[in-house]
């Protein structure tokens, strides 16, 4: 299978979009429900939030990257 199948299915996988969501959820959830005074668990939570949303972004970008690879050359070398 090729980076760009791959990447679509991920990105169409409903226990793999689940699974972000619920994170992502999770992470919001401690994050409100956290004292204000707990700096060190607010930060870690705003990593993982950074880290889960790198994650996807990054297989977004191997699916767009791929696309238009894929685009261009089909493309006529004199478009």
């Amino acid at each position: 299978m090729d980076r760009l199948s791959h990447a679509k299915n991920l990105l169409n996988d409903e226990l793999f979009v689940e699974a972000f969501d619920v994170t992502r959820q999770e992470l919001l959830n401690r994050w409100e429900h956290s004292h204000s005074d707990d700096a060190p668990a607010r930060e870690s939570i705003w990593l993982a939030l950074q880290i889960l949303s790198r994650l996807r972004i990054h297989i977004e970008s191997v699916m767009t990257t791929d696309e238009l690879a894929k685009a261009r050359d089909g493309q006529s070398p004199f478009i």
